[in-house]
């Protein structure tokens, strides 16, 4: 249950703060290590999950470095992509992708739509109605881990 938990936890920080706390990846790389030893995970395949959650690291800090991403959502993303491993990576990064255009829309339409002094908004809200503010990216990279997640091969070998 730790993924699906620390992944809807990582969304619900991120809407209302806008930090994915460093101690939400810890979790979830702790997570993956354990079931990986719980379901005796070939050596191999284990290579590949390291490999996939590297990679995707690698590419999202570039991403961060260019002011595109945050710091949070690309560690966030890596150890999501820890868990899809290879058979799963495309599919992660293509539910993260169409969820988040569709949170930019959403946030883009809000801020259009809403007027910002129509109602008393928290904090949180407010934030969210500034032009050129930030999104809170880990609301998509959660959904597309959470939609993909019961695909995967350790899944699988988990719910055994």
């Amino acid at each position: 249950m730790i993924f699906p938990v620390a992944m809807a936890f990582a969304a619900a920080n991120d809407l209302f703060t806008m930090r994915i706390p460093n101690q939400i990846s810890l979790a979830l790389i702790v997570g993956f290590l354990l079931s990986a030893v719980l379901t005796r995970m070939p050596l191999e395949t284990f290579g590949i999950h390291l490999a996939c959650g590297f990679g995707v690291l690698a590419l999202t800090f570039t991403l961060f470095s260019l002011n595109l991403l945050g710091g949070g959502d690309a560690k966030l993303m890596a150890v999501g992509a820890l868990w899809m491993g290879a058979e799963q990576i495309l599919p992660f990064i293509a539910f993260v992708t169409i969820y988040g255009g569709v949170l930019c829309f959403a946030i883009l339409s809000y801020r259009r739509m809403v007027p910002a002094d129509m109602f008393p908004l928290p904090e949180w809200a407010q934030r969210l109605h500034r032009s050129g503010g930030p999104v809170p990216y880990g609301i998509a990279i959660a959904a597309g881990g959470l939609m993909v997640f019961p695909a995967t091969e350790l899944f699988r070998a988990i719910m055994v």
